[in-house]
């Protein structure tokens, strides 16, 4: 199955979960091995296999024992700055995300009252 954006969490996590179990069984290791390699519980193996949600350093643990680093590092690919860009901004790398045009015009102060009729 195919993972897209489509798909809820659960599902995701269903799938991610069965494909880390095929994963170990390739390699010829039991739950109980993996979990001992990778240095946590048998049970947080089988909660991700079963596509339950997991501490994120207990993913990448397993990952490593599965030798599946390099996948985690082609899903987040580190972002490159384009030269151009790094030189329009003084070689300086971007630290926060400004909008332009998104801020509402002064609007001129009306003098404040009490509502009282005139």
């Amino acid at each position: 199955m195919k993972i897209s954006a489509m798909m809820s969490d659960d599902v995701v996590l269903e799938e991610l979960g069965r494909r880390l179990g095929q994963r170990r069984l390739a390699l010829r290791l039991s739950q109980a091995e993996l979990a001992e390699q990778a240095g946590v519980g048998k049970r947080t193996v089988e909660r991700i296999e079963a596509g339950q949600s997991a501490q994120l350093t207990s993913l990448v643990r397993l990952l490593r024992v599965l030798e599946l680093m390099p996948a985690l590092d082609a899903m987040i690919p580190a972002e490159t700055v384009r030269p151009m860009t790094l030189l329009k901004q003084g070689g300086r790398l971007p630290q926060r995300v400004r909008k332009r045009g998104d801020e509402k015009p002064a609007q001129e102060a009306e003098p404040w009252s009490w509502d009282e009729p005139q």
